[in-house]
């Protein structure tokens, strides 16, 4: 068994009827879920569901829907004047229905997690629940789906508050900002910020490998979305000079990305890459991403290799999307690592980073204590023992290492932290424990996990409190904010107690040690 790709294939988880307004900035004056004129049109929101005084505005289009002419082609601007629905999702209207992004296979079993695997790794109830999430159950998907969310609370707190741009992960093929664990409504009441998440294309959709386009799409949507929120956020009563772009796995590779792509005019202000970077999982070549092009397009009909590429491309662009995907390469199962992901094109992509410089904003990067606790559960058991601890340590753990020292020598306020944290209602397997695996510290960030099956501790919720204030903290003030938070955070120094231990031992402070704590074997 080849162990090392199956690990790699994984990284890839009442309304008001109020006037427009361009600006939340009046205390007194927002109404919850008033109309909001931006870019896309006026857009009307709704109370959010279970955080007090949050205004919700779901599925507002930042891009012409990438369907017909425009499919495997870059995105373009989308400028309307008419009243959008915002309060759903999956609206039922003409002017983008906010789905989420077409999607392929995590595995060959996405529709149901193997009973083999649930008995064999002792996966638990909540496991199992976290596990189908991954796959994005009861979301409806559309390649009409270049659309953001935003929460906000402009009545209360700063005027002009700081805002943090979610860039969801999933291996890029799957994903979306509608999973209900990436809910802002919360963030944006507890800690006075706006929170905007973001869709972007996936799977053979965003990352084509078609000859005639950019291998790219899926991080060209991102940029847009950037470019949305730069021209809007000040309506919902955001700052657009403090903009700070944070993902977790493929988003985390996304963010760290971007910051290269678009270092002269990086629009953002921060930046927080978790678990995932562009060093991570090395990236496709235009060579590989062209020939799992021409095998989709020979799947349906369209000709290879030996076709004319421009017959392939007109032939694609005429095949119901879900055609398309039938055929598409698995991502933990199939031959190839992240088979549809960023693409090397010298342009926003590059074969090689070393030296090459990021744009200078100051970062907060970092992974959990066990990545492959959630890799491991996905695969049958027969890795020799320390296997997963080490793919985790090469994967994530050396890359965050080598992301932290750039950024300090390029002398950008920089700070590593590690999440530690387990808890009872997000263990995933018992045979072995799972530990604090990837992903596991995204529900106590968002303060979304589920309470239905077992209630969070009182160190889990403390813990949630303290990751989600110390990421605002630093939105706010990207420079001195986290120095100032709570205990203080040093800025990262390899020799110095700087590596912020997140949730050790279950403990609600974060704990210190050197830099380099962690780093055997970088």
């Amino acid at each position: 068994m080849q162990y090392l790709p199956l690990f790699a294939r994984i990284l890839g988880a009442s309304t008001s009827t109020a006037s427009p307004t361009n600006s939340g900035s009046g205390h007194g004056k927002w109404i919850v879920g008033q109309i909001v004129k931006t870019t896309s049109g006026l857009v009307q929101g709704h109370p959010a569901s279970n955080a007090t005084g949050v205004s919700e505005y779901l599925g507002i289009p930042y891009a012409l829907p990438p369907v017909g002419s425009l499919r495997f082609q870059p995105p373009i601007k989308y400028h309307g004047h008419d009243t959008i629905n915002g309060t759903n999702f999956n609206r039922v209207t003409d002017i983008s229905k906010g789905y989420g992004c077409i999607q392929s296979n995590i595995s060959s079993s996405d529709a149901h997690f193997p009973d083999d695997l649930i008995k064999s790794y002792g996966i638990t109830e909540a496991g199992l629940r976290i596990l189908v999430e991954e796959t994005n159950p009861g979301i409806k998907f559309s390649e009409d789906c270049l659309s953001l969310n935003v929460w906000t609370k402009p009545e209360v707190g700063e005027k002009s508050k700081a805002v943090l741009v979610w860039v969801h992960g999933g291996s890029y093929v799957s994903g979306s900002s509608a999973l209900s664990m990436y809910n802002g409504q919360f963030f944006a009441a507890q800690e006075d910020v706006v929170i905007v998440s973001i869709n972007y294309r996936l799977t053979i959709f965003g990352f084509p490998g078609n000859p005639l386009s950019s291998p790219n799409l899926g991080l060209l949507d991102q940029r847009m979305a950037v470019e949305w929120v730069r021209d809007n956020i000040a309506a919902f009563g955001g700052d657009p000079s403090r903009i700070t772009l944070f993902g977790e796995s493929a988003g985390g590779i996304s963010v760290d990305h971007y910051s290269y792509a678009w270092r002269h005019d990086p629009i953002v202000h921060a930046l927080v890459p978790m678990s995932g970077l562009a060093s991570s999982l090395g990236l496709r070549t235009k060579e590989l991403g062209e020939e799992l092009w021409f095998n989709a397009s020979e799947a349906v009909g369209c000709g290879g290799q030996n076709t004319s590429v421009v017959e392939v491309y007109k032939c694609m662009m005429t095949k119901p999307a879900e055609d398309i995907v039938k055929g598409l390469v698995n991502t933990i199962d199939g031959p190839i690592s992240l088979p549809y992901s960023p693409t090397v094109d010298n342009i926003i992509v590059f074969a090689n980073y070393n030296g090459l410089p990021s744009a200078t904003l100051p970062m907060v990067v970092g992974c959990t204590d066990f990545e492959g606790g959630l890799f491991r559960v996905f695969v049958p058991k027969g890795a020799p023992d320390g296997f997963w601890a080490h793919e985790s340590q090469i994967q994530f753990v050396c890359p965050a290492a080598v992301r932290a020292n750039i950024s300090v020598q390029a002398g950008n306020p920089t700070w590593r932290y590690r999440y530690m944290g387990v808890f009872p209602n997000l263990i995933l397997s018992t045979n072995p424990q799972s530990g604090a695996y990837h992903s596991g510290e995204l529900p106590p960030l968002f303060d979304t996990v589920a309470q239905d099956l077992i209630a969070s501790t009182p160190e889990e919720i403390a813990i949630g409190n303290y990751m989600r204030g110390a990421w605002a903290a630093f939105a706010k003030d990207p420079v001195h904010g986290l120095e100032r938070y709570e205990d203080g955070w040093p800025r990262y120094s390899v020799d110095k107690p700087s590596l912020i231990r997140i949730g050790y031992e279950n403990r609600t402070r974060a704990n210190l040690v050197n830099g380099n704590y962690y780093d055997d074997g970088c």
